[in-house]
Parts: C-alpha cells; structure tokens; sequence
C-alpha cells in the first residue's frame, strides 16, 4: 500500500507539464486566430467607416437631386417632429448633404473617397456638445473654388502626358482638385516652386476629372495635392518619386533638387569661416563664388544646377547678409547689401559683384561671362575653349587657318604671380585700346591688336608642377627644371613662350578616338602643326607686346616650316575638396534611414485598411493549427506503439534472464578479443621477419624444476 501511494505523488506536475507543452504548440495559431479576430471586429470597421450616402440613407454614387430629396424627407421628417434628431445625427447629416451637393467634392469624394473636411465633424461635435440643433451655424463647409487658368499653370492630360516625358529635363507633376482647400491653399506655394525650377525642371498639373490619369498617378494615402516627380529620361512608373514631405517651398524644390536631379547643397559659411574653410580650402584655378541672402533659405535649383554644371571652373558659398557685418563685407569684397553675388578671381583682381536678384537665364549669363580669370588658366577642360588646342580648335572658328596662344608657365611662386600680373596688364592693355584706322597700322602692336580683336590671339597660363609633361615638351631647355616640374631648387623662374597653330585643312579635326584603347594607342600627330618661339627679354609690357607683334606679323605674312608632332595630354585636375566633400556627405532623403522607416509605417498604414488581411491571417491560424495537430499526434501514435512493444518483450526478457543467470556477468568473448586488438601495438610499419611467424607444429616447451632453479 505504501508504495503504490508513492507511485502516484508525481501525477500533477505530470499533468501540468503536459498542459503547458501544449500551449507552448499552439502559441502561434492562437495568436494568428486571436490577430484575425481583431482586425476583422476591430480595425476593419474602422478603416470602412459608414458611408456619408449612408448617413442620408440612399445608395451610394446618388445623383445631387437624390441627395436633394433624402436630405429634404429627413429636414420634413424633423420638422414635423416625428423624429428628433440628436445634435450629433443632424451635424453628421448636414455634412453629408453639403458635401454630396457639390460638383467637385462629390465626385472626389465617389472616385477616390477624398474627405479632406472631414475635420469639421469633430469640431462641430466638440463646439455644439450639449446644444440644440438651432444653435448651429449653417453652413458647415465653405466652399472654395481654383481655377488653374488662373494662375497661368500647365495642364496635363492624358493626350499630352506621353509627349512630356520625352524631353531631357525632370518632370515635376502636382494631382490637383479646383474644389480642394489644400489645394488653393497650396496655390501660391506651386507658383514659387515653378519660378524657381524654371530652367531645370518642367512642372505640371493633372485634374482629378482626368480619371484615366490621375488614377494611374495619384495615391489615396496622402491625398491632394500629390506631387510626383519623373527623372530625366524616365519614361514609365518604375522610376517615378512620390513626394510625402511637407508642402512648402522649400521642402519640395529640396526634394527635387537633391533626389530627383542628384543636385549637391551649397553651403553657407560664416565671417569667421569664410576664409578658413573655404578660400583657403578652394583650389587657386577656379573663381570663387560667393552668394550673400537676406533670408537663409537654400540655394534655389538653378543654381545649385549652374553649380553642378561650373564645378570645374568655380567654387560656390552662402552668406547670410547681416546689416551688423555690412562694413565688413564692403571693405572686403565691395557689396554694398543683399541679395549680391560676388566672383572672386585671381589675387590683385578687384571682385566682380552684382547687386539684386536673378533668375535662372541671368544667372547663367553672368557665369560663362566670369567663369575664368582674368588671365585663364590652361587645363584639361579650357584647352579647347581657349583655342590652345593642337587638335585644330580655335577660337576665331574652324575656317582659321593660323592662330596664336601665348602662354606663361611656372610653379606657384611669387614670380609666377608678378609674371601673371605683367601678363594681366598686356591683355588689358590691347583689350582696351580703340579700333585699328589706316593711321595706327603702323604702330609695333598693330599686328597683336589685330590678332586679340579676330580672336586669333590667346593669353593664359599654364601650372607647370601639375601639368609637367606639357611643360617639359615645350621649354626644352637646361634650365627647364626651374619651371616645370616639382621644386628641385631654391630657383623658381616663370617662363613665356608663343604657339604659332597652322590648321591642315585636309585634316579631319573633328576626328576624335572612338574608344579607350583607340585613345590609347592612338600615336598619330596633332592635325594642327606648331611652332614655338620663348621670350627672352625683360618683364617691360612694351617689350613683350612688341616680341608678340613681331612674332604674329612673320608668322602671318612668311612661309614658315611647320612641325607636326604629338603633344602630350593636360593632366586632369582634382576635384574641389571642399565641393566634393559637400556632395559625398549630402544624403538624399530617398536613401535615409528615416525615409526607409516612413515607407515601411506607410505600408503597414496601406495594408491596414486592405479586407483581405482578416482572411488571410484566419487561413494562416487554421493552416498553422492544422500542422501542429498532425505532428503531435504523430509522435503520440509513434510513443505508444513503442510502449506496447515494450510491454510485449517483457517476458521474454525474464524468461531469457532466468535460463542464463550467469551470462550476464560472464564477458563477451568477441568484446575482450577488440578491446585486445584496439590496446595491441601497431606495427604496420616494421617490416615481417621469419622470426614473427609460428610453425605450424610448434608448441609452448615446459621446463624442469631444475631448469628453473
């Protein structure tokens, strides 16, 4: 009795185990029943609230004279007393006969459940709680109309919208309602964004009665207006952008700037910045470019395209104008208020500054006018507008058959800069004198005057540490070193010579390498020969104007050898470190971390509302508690077989257990014979002897008690 008691004490935690590891199983299906349950009672009521026809008690998609005439049999039914509406019901019912009377919000409202005044129930309810009905002001909505025509915007419709992609600019296009209130609110806004996009982008505007269209663009979640925007070249929705942000100036013309047209910020610097971080910073070959705003708002699009576009002539800042730092700013570079821009060129040049606003024409017009120095550099990406160019490009035109390029060339040294300087003054020198009369032919700088006004005379100069090969083919001389090249020497000498072009004229100088590895082992000469002369002289401006002359006036009236060769290639040069430093650190918002979250909780806010959800979730508890059921039982059907196989050799077990008692406790045989050969020397590599190996008859000799002793 006393063991069968004991047996029997562990059936509880049994039990409870047991429960336990059956709720552990079906934790997932009760779950997915439990989320099934409460979106199909819960959120889906919620997500398809009654319909306003619904409040009226007609079908929905009525005609305005339906909602008329139900909206007239509740006002007699209330009049006459048969029903007393509380307040609530009649400021729901009112709402819905102001809204379906409505051209514009009805059929927003029938096509793509537009309610963006649904607001006004909230508030009616909070405002007239407790209240009669004669105490509420009628009416409840304000009607609001926009005509775009109006606002002189272009208008998009399914005919002309194919024809809009297929230009090279980006496509900004806003859906719009005449009956929304967003929508004439954001009117102004849009007539800002198109101004300051004009030049860089195309706009548009696409009314929700093009059903077609604004079905296949607009979105129900973030209502109207909805701005979608198509890169260039974009011709399908693929690579269309939706825009979520806020609706201002700023954020959208951003927006379009920075994920649309990949557009870089300009950064704004401040006084005690502005030279340590950028003047300094910006490299001395480009003009530096300096916007100062009265307002801190963001470089508008066209400049920050122009400043895409100039990247490798300019370098662009912001400045906030302040009235506090007005002197500062006029002593320094001349501005006498905002907005101004100011171009800053080489050291010794007064800056160029204009005052007032531009839009994007002006802009660029004052940007190819002031892009160079005033003595240009010659690099990779001027040689060719400079008309130093052995591959036939001059200024004057393609029918030039003889131009001229006088270069200056050097390391950055204090005798580059007075060189530079000399040079500066020539250029001015012969730039402002008047026009050539019969008289003034006679003068030593007529030839040179001659040249500079057919645009057939070209100064500029010439970095010779970055562009040392160059340097190098052209002052061939002993004391090359001193100019071109890495500083070897203490010496530094500025160097000038003259590159007399002669065009073949049955050379093809359009002609350009097809590919990289035409480029590559491209070995043919330049089709426009050179000849080289090298300034000797003093730094006297005369004396240098006058060498030019002469060189112009042999080179344009004798018969000169010309020299056919290959000239070595400009060497590209680096990127502003500042500029590029701005680009690679700016993130587009379609690529951040917090876009990617607002699109992730936008999806779950889409497929909140989706029907199919309940259903779905259902199927998956059902297919879910299925498995589990299945697996189970198959292991509890598994576990018994084998207990009742157990219990079936049970007795053949003791019956064999008490037949061989002692085999039990006797060693295995076969067992002891392994455990031998596994504790048994390997051997497998000395070699067998004869002495290894047992005759046949041999057997074990037993010796004598006295061979032992």
């Amino acid at each position: 009795m006393a063991t069968s008691s004991v047996s029997r004490v562990p059936a509880k935690p049994a039990a409870t185990s047991s429960l336990l590891s059956t709720l552990k199983a079906y934790f997932i299906p009760f779950i997915l029943f439990s989320t099934s349950l409460f979106y199909q009672l819960i959120v889906i009521p919620r997500a398809f609230p009654r319909s306003h026809y619904d409040v009226l008690g007609i079908r929905p998609h009525s005609s305005i004279e339906e909602v008329n005439q139900a909206y007239e049999k509740l006002s007699s039914k209330w009049n006459s007393g048969v029903e007393v509406p509380s307040t609530i019901d009649f400021i729901k019912a009112r709402y819905a006969f102001e809204l379906l009377t409505n051209k514009f919000w009805k059929r927003d409202y029938d096509l793509f459940s537009i309610d963006e005044q649904f607001h006004v129930i909230e508030k009616a309810k909070e405002q007239y709680v407790g209240g009669s009905i004669s105490e509420i002001t009628l009416p409840l909505l304000e009607t609001i109309s926009f005509d775009p025509e109006d606002h002189a915007v272009d208008v998009i419709n399914f005919e002309n919208f194919l024809s809009k992609l297929e230009t090279d600019k980006a496509l900004l296009i806003q859906i719009f309602s005449p009956g929304s209130a967003r929508c004439a609110q954001f009117s102004n806004k849009w007539k800002r964004i198109v101004t300051l996009l004009d030049g860089v982008a195309d706009t548009g505007v696409i009314d929700l009665a093009d059903v077609q269209l604004a079905t296949y663009l607009a979105e129900k979640r973030p209502g109207i207006p909805a701005l979608v925007a198509f890169p260039p070249g974009c011709r399908g929705l693929r690579c269309m952008s939706r825009y979520d942000g806020e609706l201002s100036v700023d954020s959208v013309t951003d927006w379009v700037a920075m994920s649309i047209l990949s557009l870089p910020r300009i950064r704004y610097y401040s006084k005690e910045s502005m030279a340590q971080d950028f003047l300094l910073k910006s490299k001395p070959h480009k003009v530096k470019v300096i916007f100062f705003s009265q307002t801190g708002e963001r470089a508008t699009p066209f400049i920050r395209q122009a400043a895409k576009n100039y990247s490798a002539y300019a370098t662009f800042a912001f400045v906030l104008w302040q009235e506090g730092e007005s002197s500062l700013w006029w002593n320094m570079l001349g501005v006498e208020s905002g907005p101004a821009i100011v171009f800053l060129k080489e050291t010794g040049v007064k800056p160029v500054v204009h005052h007032g606003y531009v839009n994007s024409s002006l802009f660029v017009d004052i940007m190819e006018k002031n892009k160079y120095h005033v003595l240009p550099q010659l690099r990779s990406v001027t040689s060719k507008e400079l008309g130093c160019d052995p591959r036939g490009f001059s200024r004057a035109g393609k029918d030039t058959k003889i131009w001229y390029c006088v270069v200056l060339v050097g390391r950055y040294s204090k005798e580059l800069n007075e060189m530079r300087e000399t040079m500066r003054r020539i250029q001015e020198t012969l730039s402002n004198d008047r026009d050539l009369t019969a008289v003034d032919q006679d003068l030593p700088s007529a030839p040179a005057l001659l040249a500079l006004k057919q645009k057939r005379l070209t100064f500029t100069w010439l970095d010779g540490e970055a562009q040392k090969s160059y340097c190098f083919f052209y002052i061939n001389s002993e004391n090359s070193y001193e100019t071109c090249g890495p500083m070897r020497d203490i010496i530094d000498t500025a160097q000038l010579f003259i590159v007399r072009y002669d065009r073949n004229d049955t050379e093809d100088v359009g002609k350009q390498p097809t590919s990289k590895f035409s480029e590559l082992y491209n070995v043919e000469t330049d089709p426009a020969a050179q000849l080289v002369a090298k300034y000797n002289g003093s730094n006297k401006i005369e004396q240098i104007v006058q060498w030019i002359s002469e060189i112009i006036k042999d080179g344009d009236s004798k018969n000169l050898p010309s020299f056919k060769t290959r000239t070595p290639e400009l060497v590209p040069e680096d990127a502003d470190s500042s500029w590029s430093s701005w680009s690679e650190g700016t993130v587009s918002p379609s690529r951040g971390l917090i876009h990617r979250v607002k699109s992730v909780l936008n999806k779950v806010h889409d497929y909140s509302g989706d029907p199919r959800v309940g259903p779905f979730l259902l199927l998956a508890a059902l297919i879910s508690f299925g498995s589990v059921w299945f697996k189970r039982s198959q292991v509890a059907q598994s576990s018994e077989a084998d207990h009742s196989s157990q219990k079936s050799n049970e007795p053949e077990r003791s019956n064999q257990q008490t037949r061989e008692p002692d085999q039990s406790n006797q060693p295995n045989a076969k067992d002891a014979t392994m455990r031998k050969r596994r504790t048994r020397p390997r051997n497998d590599l000395v070699p067998p002897s004869m002495t290894d190996v047992d005759p046949k008859d041999a057997y074990q000799a037993e010796f004598s008690d006295s061979d032992t002793g």
